[in-house]
C-alpha cells in the first residue's frame, strides 16, 4: 500500500506523472512491486528491500547516496498472539520528500500521518522524519514505564510475597516457575527496546549530521534532542536490564535453596529410617536360638525399641536446628 501525503492518493497509477512539490511524504507499506517502481521513477531513488534493511551491520542501516538519505531502523509491532515482534524500518530522505518502507501496521506512523496537512512544523520531509522518530522515543518510554511497573510488581512477589514461604513445594515449585516465565518475558522486552533505541539514536545522529546542507535548524535541534531522549531511555532500559538479572539470580538462588530443602528432607527420612531398619532385620532373622522370642514382653519391647529408635534421630536433627 502506498500513501502520498498532501497529494491526492487516486493520481499515482498515472506512470507518466510528476511528483507535485506539495507532496512531502510517500509511506510504503507492503508495496507491490509496481508501486515501488513508480516511487523509484519518479524520485529517482531505490527502495530498499526488506532483508537490506534487517541487516545489522551499521554501514547498511546508515548510508548516503548522490545526497539522499538511507537509513534503517528496527521497529516493534504486536503479532497475532498480541506477542511483540522486531520488524525493519526504512527511511529514504531527500531535501523535500521522506520515504518511509515497512512491513508492519505500525500506530505511531498513522499518528503522524493524521497531523501532516494541518500541522504547520511539517514543512519537509526531514520534519516528518524527525516527527516519526519523537513518536517512536514517546512510544518507548511507555513501553519502559510500564516495563519497569511490571519489574517492581514482580520485585515484590519475589522478595516479599513468599515465593518459598509455603508447605506445599509443588505451588513453590509453580511460583518460580512463573517467576521465571515472566523474567524471561521482560528480559526479551527490554531486549527489544534496547534494539529500537539503538537504531533510533544511530539514525537521528547521523541524520543531524549529514544532512546539514538542507536540514532547517529546528530540525536539527529537534534530532538533537531525539539523540538526548535515546541516551537518557538508554540508561533507564540498562537499570531496568540489570534490575532484572538480580532478579534472575534472586530465583535461582530461591531454586537452589528450595532443593537444599528438599535434600535435607530425603537426609533425615533415609537417617530416621536406618536404625529401625536395623532392628527390624536383626530381629526378622530365623535362628532357633534368640533370647528375645522367649521373653513374655519381648514383642512389645521390640516395638519401643524400633520407635525410640527413629524417634532419637529426630530429636538430634531438631536440637540441630534442621527443621527451622
Amino acid at each position: 500500500m502506498l500513501k502520498l501525503h498532501r497529494w491526492p492518493t487516486d493520481d499515482w497509477h498515472d506512470i507518466g506523472a510528476e511528483m507535485p512539490s506539495e507532496v512531502i511524504w510517500a509511506d510504503l507499506l507492503n508495496a507491490t512491486d509496481e508501486e515501488k517502481q513508480f516511487v523509484e521513477r519518479l524520485l529517482r531513488i531505490r527502495i530498499p528491500s526488506e532483508q537490506s534493511l534487517s541487516e545489522i551491520e551499521a554501514s547498511s542501516r546508515l548510508i548516503r547516496d548522490h545526497g539522499t538519505l538511507y537509513l534503517s531502523s528496527p521497529a516493534v509491532r504486536l503479532n497475532e498472539d498480541k506477542e511483540a515482534e522486531i520488524t525493519p524500518v526504512g527511511f529514504v530522505i531527500g531535501p523535500h520528500v521522506l520515504v518511509t518502507v515497512r512491513f508492519a501496521a505500525l500506530p505511531i506512523f498513522d499518528e503522524v500521518s493524521k497531523r501532516v496537512g494541518s500541522d504547520d512544523s511539517l514543512e519537509n520531509g526531514m520534519c516528518v522524519f524527525t516527527s516519526l522518530l519523537e513518536a517512536m522515543i514517546d512510544r518507548g518510554a511507555d513501553v519502559l514505564e510500564h516495563l519497569g511497573a511490571r519489574v517492581d510488581e514482580l520485585s515484590r512477589g519475589v522478595f516479599k510475597g513468599g515465593l518459598v514461604r509455603t508447605k506445599r513445594p509443588v505451588r513453590s515449585s509453580r511460583r518460580m516457575r512463573e517467576a521465571l516465565e515472566n523474567i524471561g518475558e521482560l528480559a526479551d522486552r527490554l531486549a527489544k527496546a534496547r534494539d529500537v533505541l539503538l537504531g533510533v539514536g544511530r539514525i537521528a545522529s547521523y541524520a543531524g549530521d549529514v544532512g546539514n546542507e538542507w536540514i532547517t535548524a529546528g530540525s536539527k535541534k529537534r534530532l538533537e534532542a531525539v539523540t538526548k531522549d535515546v541516551a537518557s531511555l538508554s540508561d533507564y532500559e540498562t537499570r531496568l536490564t540489570d534490575k532484572v538479572q538480580l532478579l534472575l539470580d534472586a530465583v535461582l538462588g530461591f531454586i537452589n535453596i528450595q532443593q537444599n530443602e528438599l535434600f535435607k528432607i530425603l537426609t533425615i527420612v533415609s537417617v530416621v529410617g536406618v536404625p529401625p531398619t536395623i532392628l527390624v532385620g536383626i530381629w526378622g532373622m530365623n535362628f532357633k536360638k534368640m533370647p528375645e522370642l522367649d521373653w513374655t514382653f519381648g514383642y512389645p519391647l521390640a516395638w519401643l525399641a524400633i520407635i525410640a529408635s527413629g524417634l532419637l534421630p529426630l530429636i538430634w536433627f531438631k536440637r540441630r536446628g534442621w527443621f527451622e
